[in-house]
């Protein structure tokens, strides 16, 4: 098939390296480039790195809902646009222009965790098990009709940064076959259950803040859905400290919650709301992920201490 390709990040790169080995891709479509770290120098999405190692147009508008880039969008004829976490919303006029029209590799199972960020509240929330949906594209937030279908496993150590990569190639691997099915007319076509939609909101930096009344098992989803990315973090002696991995330990330690009851070389302890977490990777404001003993060794980290 003849397809436009819409995508920005890691999840998006399995399904463009996919469809230029089995399609015809006329052009990719990301976000623009953006400036990144203390010099500022701008740095491309990865699927743009992709398109032009490949000899593909590259398409960045700032804005999707300008009439000139629907226009662009026609002069490819393409028969189909295939969307993986682009990262703007599409106008109707967009999602309309091909004869079969646009497709969206989600990483959830519709209706459960629309939105921009269901990787991340999936691990969060501490599920178990998770998905991919190709889906029609229409009007509203991933509320098109869905097409297929594919669970994915949750691991008890998964981070957003490992589950993303195994409903990457989930996605891939479904929207090969669902784009066979679409083009020889055997698709199906289910409509989404409203009733049942849950919304994955986009994470703030607020929201990235641990709460330590929460439970040893909540606090350890909290801190791997937020890793490798934005990081949980925490409030250690007046000073932020990001905290990337922890542990749970299945002992209710006598004080308040976020109190460092123990340290041994290779991290702290922290009572939670019910449980306790062992703080196994951290990094201070302005330092670089290390392990929490290394950490240790050259910073105060005393018994007793309340993490905020």
């Amino acid at each position: 098939m003849n397809v436009v390709f819409m995508g920005t990040p890691d999840f998006a790169v399995k399904t463009l390296e996919m469809l230029i080995k089995k399609h015809n891709v006329l052009a990719v479509v990301t976000q623009p480039d953006k400036p990144k770290g203390r010099g500022k120098k701008l740095v491309f999405p990865v699927v743009k790195e992709i398109a032009l190692q490949n000899g593909i147009e590259v398409l960045q508008p700032v804005s999707a809902k300008d009439p000139e880039f629907a226009e662009r969008l026609k002069g490819y004829n393409a028969d189909i646009f295939v969307v993986a976490a682009y990262g703007q919303i599409l106008p109707e006029n967009v999602l309309n222009i091909p004869e079969y029209g646009s497709v969206n590799v989600h990483g959830s199972l519709l209706p459960k965790y629309r939105g921009a960020a269901p990787m991340q509240r999936a691990v969060m929330d501490g599920c178990k098990v998770t998905g991919v949906t190709i889906m029609h594209m229409a009007k509203g937030l991933d509320c098109g009709d869905m097409i297929s279908k594919k669970e994915v496993a949750v691991s008890d150590d998964d981070t957003y940064g490992s589950l993303g990569e195994k409903l990457a190639s989930a996605g891939a691997e479904l929207l090969e076959q669902t784009l066979v099915q679409i083009e020889n007319g055997t698709a199906a076509r289910e409509k989404q259950d409203d009733s049942l939609a849950t919304y994955a909101h986009m994470i703030s930096r607020e929201e990235t803040h641990i709460d330590w009344k929460r439970t040893a098992f909540e606090i350890s989803c909290f801190v791997r859905g937020l890793s490798p990315n934005m990081g949980a973090y925490t409030i250690l002696n007046g000073d932020i400290l990001k905290i990337w991995k922890v542990q749970a330990v299945d002992i209710d330690y006598a004080g308040e919650c976020g109190q460092i009851c123990g340290i041994d070389k290779k991290g702290f302890i922290v009572k939670c709301g019910s449980g306790s977490v062992k703080i196994l990777s951290v990094q201070a404001k302005g330092g670089k992920e290390m392990d929490t003993g290394s950490y240790m060794r050259g910073h105060s980290v005393e018994t007793g201490t309340v993490l905020q």
